[in-house]
């Protein structure tokens, strides 16, 4: 014991020195790290970002707050997603599941046909003949799914952004459970911090229930899981591998509360392109619960007129297919360009093909929420919105609920709905699934929507977007986030 004593007093005396040394150095040793840190996180930002801008303002954010700013791009900087689904599952879903047609479709402007090819090049999918497009508005469109759900008789895939506790969700669980019972093979994805947006979350009612369901990257370790952006947003519900709904509702209790605090539009889907919202769901649940399924679709191949395509899009191997659809579909345009959108926060591309648009006579129509649920959102919008005014463009403030709906039109020809905002978010950093549309009717239909909703709004004058002072002020810094918006 006395040697043990002697060396541990040995030991203290050679150590002492060492903590005061490291004491004493400490506000050096951490600018050191700090400066390693930042010129690490620098280099990848530089060298890995796609976009000259964001890597800017990332190289802005890393310099001007050492180690905050690292830390931070090291959260939602960083894209580490690998997709292990498409490695693991490539030998099932590949394109020969597909019921490509033997002579490819055109839609019948012909304007439009450099589009769809386009589109096609870029995701790889046919466009598929004989679907059946039904919007509806969220009220009608949760008990549709509940009826349909209630209807399944072989199988029930449902993926989901937010699924909420609550009125409109627990139904919704009732009618899953019943189909479990049934016999019917029931596969419920959320989002990892969708699921977080109610309290208690839904996942303890869906395990209380036996109904086998995950969630896409979502880990208690905060290690694991530091991702704000780079989340699943799509919607799918898939019955009996033949019928579908997408859109852009989520899962909860504003959508059907007296008075509704949301308002939304979703889908019902019949026919070909069915498979290929079973194809993204299954991928989707391959990367997160590790279990392959049936991506055969068995309805029937003609159910309506409209022309259809599913677009992915995502931070993996999807970047970018959505912004440039969106590009080519502006491009495209001859006539006129609708659209109605929550989030509207586009990078210097997309809104200079839109005063291209209204500068060659196109008319450019924009219907947004008039009161946002995220205020930098609507304030960055702000900043933009005049210089597409003065260029033309038709802006419209619709007044509350707040709408999330999610719809763009071209020629009274094409249609792309789903789940994409017109935001950094939507168009780099989330998994987005929308669906392209050739068919006048169903655009039609869509039109009677938005003039609804136009009807409501007020249209919004240049002048009235140029306030005082400060608030220009507060829009412009806004617009500087948009990278992270």
């Amino acid at each position: 014991m006395e040697q043990i004593a002697h060396w541990q007093q040995h030991l203290t005396t050679l150590l002492t020195p060492l903590y005061e040394r490291l004491f004493e150095y400490w506000p050096g040793m951490v600018a050191f790290g700090g400066l390693v840190l930042a010129i690490a996180m620098m280099s990848h930002a530089v060298l890995h970002k796609r976009d000259s801008r964001a890597a800017a303002a990332w190289t802005g954010l890393i310099w001007l707050v050492p180690i905050i700013g690292s830390v931070l791009y090291l959260l939602i900087g960083v894209n580490r997603i690998q997709r292990r689904a498409q490695q693991l599952v490539a030998d099932h879903l590949d394109q020969s599941s597909e019921p490509h047609p033997v002579v490819q479709p055109r839609p019948a402007d012909q304007h439009l046909h450099s589009l769809a090819e386009l589109a096609g090049r870029l995701t790889g999918l046919p466009l598929l003949p004989g679907n059946l497009i039904t919007p509806m508005e969220a009220r009608d469109a949760l008990p549709a799914m509940i009826e349909a759900i209630n209807q399944a008789e072989e199988s029930v895939y449902l993926a989901t952004y937010i699924f909420g506790n609550d009125m409109a969700g627990r139904p919704v669980i009732d009618a899953l459970a019943a189909a479990l019972e049934r016999g019917v093979q029931v596969r419920v994805l959320i989002d990892g911090m969708g699921s977080l947006y109610s309290f208690p979350t839904v996942m303890r009612r869906l395990r209380q229930r036996r109904i086998p369901c995950a969630r896409f990257l979502y880990s208690i370790a905060p290690w694991r899981m530091p991702y704000m952006n780079l989340r699943n947003h799509r919607k799918v519900l898939v019955i009996d591998r033949s019928i579908g709904f997408t859109g852009g509702m989520n899962l909860r209790g504003g959508y059907i509360c007296e008075p509704a605090s949301t308002r939304d539009l979703h889908m019902r889907v019949e026919g070909p392109v069915v498979g290929q919202l079973l194809r993204s769901f299954a991928a989707d649940w391959q990367f997160s619960a590790r279990e392959t399924l049936n991506v055969d679709y068995v309805g029937p191949l003609v159910c309506g007129p409209v022309l259809a395509r599913g677009i992915s899009a995502g931070p993996d191997a999807d970047i970018g297919k959505r912004r440039m659809t969106l590009l080519a579909a502006i491009g495209s345009a001859q006539h006129e360009i609708r659209i109605m959108t929550p989030y509207f926060v586009p990078d210097q591309t997309l809104l200079t093909a839109l005063q291209l648009a209204c500068l060659r006579g196109v008319r450019v129509e924009l219907v947004l929420p008039a009161r946002n649920n995220m205020r930098l959102v609507h304030w960055a919008s702000l900043h933009l919105l005049p210089w597409l005014v003065n260029d033309g463009c038709e802006l419209y403030f619709s007044p509350p609920p707040f709408d999330h709906s999610k719809v763009m039109t071209v020629d009274g020809s094409w249609a792309l709905l789903g789940s994409g905002n017109w935001d950094a978010r939507s168009l780099r950093l989330n998994f987005e699934l929308d669906m392209e549309c050739y068919d006048p009717s169903l655009v039609a239909a869509l039109h009677d929507i938005m003039d609804r909703r136009r009807q409501q709004a007020q249209r919004v004058s240049l002048e009235s977007l140029r306030p005082f002072y400060l608030k220009r002020l507060r829009n412009a810094v806004a617009y500087l986030l948009e990278p992270y918006l």
